[in-house]
Order: structure tokens, then sequence, then C-alpha cells
């Protein structure tokens, strides 16, 4: 009897304890020269601008991505395969945070975040760039100088995230009809 209350105990506190763990958020990890982007499969040290890394439900390491702007994209999809757990970003205003090397260590809870949106910058992958801070007065001096509006991350609209981006060497509109009317001729060629 003794015994088994003791083992009713031991299993109690192991269960605690593996509820405590699971509610904890995960820790940011620290960004090194093996950290590639989710979506580009490219070294994260090779671009300038703001990081971000998601850490998923079941997973024991963060999907990096090379821009904040896709991370935040990621996580309004809703193709993904594990729930979100945490979502942290690059503080730009963090001692030491340029453009060119935004740090590998100052990382932020993205919620807890002010966003730089709309402003003149490109991030990693050449796409506008949502710049995340740790204080408003730093947000604030960076829409002064860079234009943009200072933004939580629930304020920021799904079109600054999950619009397409147009590239000066995009194929444009005009190409368009051209491209459509060989699809076109095609499906006709092999239909016929």
């Amino acid at each position: 009897m003794i015994r088994s209350a003791f083992l009713m105990l031991v299993l109690l506190a192991l269960a605690a304890c593996r509820e405590d763990s699971a509610s904890a958020p995960p820790t940011p990890v620290t960004m090194t020269a093996e950290a590639v982007g989710h979506y580009c499969q490219m070294n994260l040290l090779e671009h300038p601008g703001p990081k971000a890394q998601v850490h998923l439900d079941g997973l024991p390491w963060p999907l990096f991505f090379s821009q904040v702007r896709d991370a935040v994209a990621y996580q309004r999809m809703p193709e993904q395969s594990h729930m979100i757990s945490m979502i942290y970003v690059s503080d730009m205003g963090a001692e030491g945070a340029d453009w060119d090397d935004p740090g590998a260590d100052n990382w932020i809870a993205a919620e807890n975040a002010l966003y730089v949106v709309g402003a003149a910058v490109e991030g990693g992958m050449g796409a506008p760039e949502l710049v995340p801070f740790s204080t408003r007065d730093s947000a604030e001096a960076f829409a002064h100088r860079h234009g943009g509006t200072v933004l939580a991350l629930s304020e920021i609209p799904d079109t600054d995230v999950l619009a397409p981006v147009t590239f000066d060497d995009d194929i444009g509109a005009e190409d368009d009809a051209d491209f459509n009317e060989r699809l076109r001729a095609l499906s006709r060629e092999l239909e016929g």
C-alpha cells in the first residue's frame, strides 16, 4: 500500500514537471553560421536586416527566417505542420545592432516588439521589411530617418506581409498578355 502511494506521488510529480516544461515558452537560439532561412535555405549571416526565428511545438530547433516579414507571413498562413509556440525577432534598437549585422543574440518576443512598417528599407531577401524594436523611442527614431509607421504586431495589416512583392526586374503586367496568348496557343495545339 505504501509502495503504491509512493509510486502514485512520483507519477504525479513527473506529470506536474512535464506540464510546467510544456507551458514554458522556448528560449531564443543564438544565430550562428549554420542558421539558414526556412524559405530560401541560404545562410542568414549573408543577408542584411533583421531576422526571425519561429519555434514550433514538438520540434527541438526553430525555423529561421531571412526577413521578419516572412516569419509574420508564415504565422498568418494556415499551412503550418505544427502549432507555433513562440516567435522571436531581432531587436534593431539593441546596442551594436545595425542593418548589416543585426546581432546574433538580441532577440525579443515578436508579440512585444514595435515594428516600423513601410520604411524605405529592404530586408535580407530584397523585399519590404517589418523592422522590429523593443522600445517606442528606437522605433520612432528609425521611422523618422527612413519613413514608415510604428505599429504593434497585431496592428500590421495582412497586405503588408502576404501581398506579393514586385521587383524592378520582374516580368510586368505588359508581358502577361503575351504569356497568356502563348499559353492558350499551346493548349489549342495540345487539344488539336
